[in-house]
């Protein structure tokens, strides 16, 4: 009796045992490294993928789109789309729709609320693919432990300056300061910045000690804020200066004061300032003989920790070709296709093995941004976010205008913070 029952038992294990192979994590092409298969058999192929690129942009990926079609046999429509606030838009309608991009790019800043929002799709790639570029840069399309895109250009402020007036950049603030004193006089002055906009006055505070939401881990902590710190109010402090001793002209201030500084700079009435790599086409239409550094060095021995931004290739939630598009975006974005991009529309990719290459290390703006992107923070890409830049630039204002003193100031600005943010969750 016995024997003529175990073939059957033998049977029956054998069976469960290829269900639950069959019911295993292979079957959707995974890798042991937690990457997406290279063989496209497993997923079926998509006739065409659409991809929103920046205004302007698509050009610089016309060639890797080609490549990709040819060796895949996939149509790709490029559609550019303005990317600081009409892609993000366009999706909420566009998506549900079932009108929508297979692939868009966004600032990193925008990954988080887009998530929450479940718009964007996290995507499922090898380690190695991710590890070829920066780590912040990383982080910075990382959104509650999901990877949501992968990064093609990094931008951040840094100091330019006109070297019919100021020979060479300065390597400390105290020499920069030094010089504004005695340059600064007659409409002219010796370095100018948008101290009183949170994005730029962050390199400082930041510097000090100050922090935005506290990092655990890797998890930000909106309920601990360090924009009113000890650190953040010596920032504040060092700021304040250059405005009370007159470094710094009124009409810098407020709603205008981009428009004030650039005429400046580019007017030739400014020997130095802290801008960003989109200034750049101004300044040589304008005709200024600039030279470009990264920040320097502040009083406290320490570099200027700027806000660093992040654009990256996103896969919408509502494409019906996850995998193919997420396959899209990792050629788009690989290390030959980031080197071509940049050579086309000169925006710096944080690719790791790029920072050296002649193609960067030979063009001064990408080279300072490049370094300076490695010393600077990412901004935070969670939703509150969004709760943070008024109250700090109405406090930056009372501050550099001598209405209220730095640490009352911050006070108030982290108090408003935290009620926008409470008043948002409930």
């Amino acid at each position: 009796m016995v024997k003529k029952r175990l073939p059957l038992l033998f049977v029956l294990i054998l069976s469960l045992s290829m269900v639950l192979v069959a019911c295993g994590p292979d079957r959707e092409g995974k890798t042991k490294d937690g990457g997406t298969s290279d063989d496209s058999s497993e997923v079926e192929k998509p006739e065409k993928l659409l991809v929103w690129a920046d205004e302007n942009k698509a050009e610089g990926i016309k060639d890797a789109v080609k490549a990709f079609e040819e060796k895949h046999g996939i149509k790709i429509k490029v559609k550019e789309l303005e990317m600081a606030s009409k892609q993000k838009e366009q999706l909420r309608l566009d998506g549900p729709a079932g009108t929508g991009p297979d692939v868009l790019t966004l600032p990193h800043d925008q990954i988080g609320l887009l998530a929450k929002e479940g718009l964007l799709a996290p995507i499922d790639v090898k380690q190695s693919v991710l590890d070829i570029y920066t780590d912040s840069s990383i982080d910075a399309v990382t959104y509650e432990g999901d990877v949501y895109g992968v990064p093609k250009a990094t931008e951040t402020p840094v100091l330019f300056y006109n070297k019919e007036l100021l020979k060479e950049a300065p390597k400390t603030f105290e020499e920069l300061y030094t010089f504004s004193k005695k340059f600064t006089k007659d409409g002219k002055y010796g370095f100018l910045a948008l101290w009183d906009n949170y994005y730029f006055a962050h390199g400082i505070l930041a510097s000090y000690g100050a922090y935005v939401f506290e990092n655990n881990d890797g998890t930000l902590d909106t309920s601990s804020i360090g924009l009113n710190n000890e650190g953040a109010i010596k920032g504040a402090k060092f700021i304040e200066k250059w405005y009370d001793e007159g470094l710094f002209p009124q009409g810098i201030v407020g709603e205008n004061g981009g428009s004030a500084l650039t005429g400046l700079f580019e007017g030739g009435k400014a020997a130095a300032t802290m801008q960003g790599p989109w200034a750049v086409q101004g300044m040589k239409d304008a005709g200024i003989d600039f030279g470009v550094s990264p920040m320097p060095k502040l009083p406290n021995g320490e570099y200027a920790k700027t806000f660093v931004g992040v654009k990256s290739w996103n896969v919408s939630s509502y494409s019906e070709h996850k995998e193919w598009a997420t396959k899209l975006i990792v050629w788009l974005a690989n290390e030959k296709n980031s080197k071509e991009r940049f050579k086309i529309v000169n925006e710096i990719p944080p690719v790791k093995s790029l920072i050296n290459d002649p193609v960067i290390e030979d063009n001064p703006v990408a080279k300072a941004v490049a370094i300076q992107s490695q010393r600077g923070v990412p901004m935070p890409n969670i939703p509150e976010m969004g709760k943070v830049w008024e109250p700090m630039a109405t406090s930056l204002q009372l501050i550099v205008t001598d209405k209220q003193e730095p640490e009352d100031a911050l006070n108030n600005a982290v108090e408003s913070i935290k009620t926008k943010i409470k008043a948002n969750n409930n």
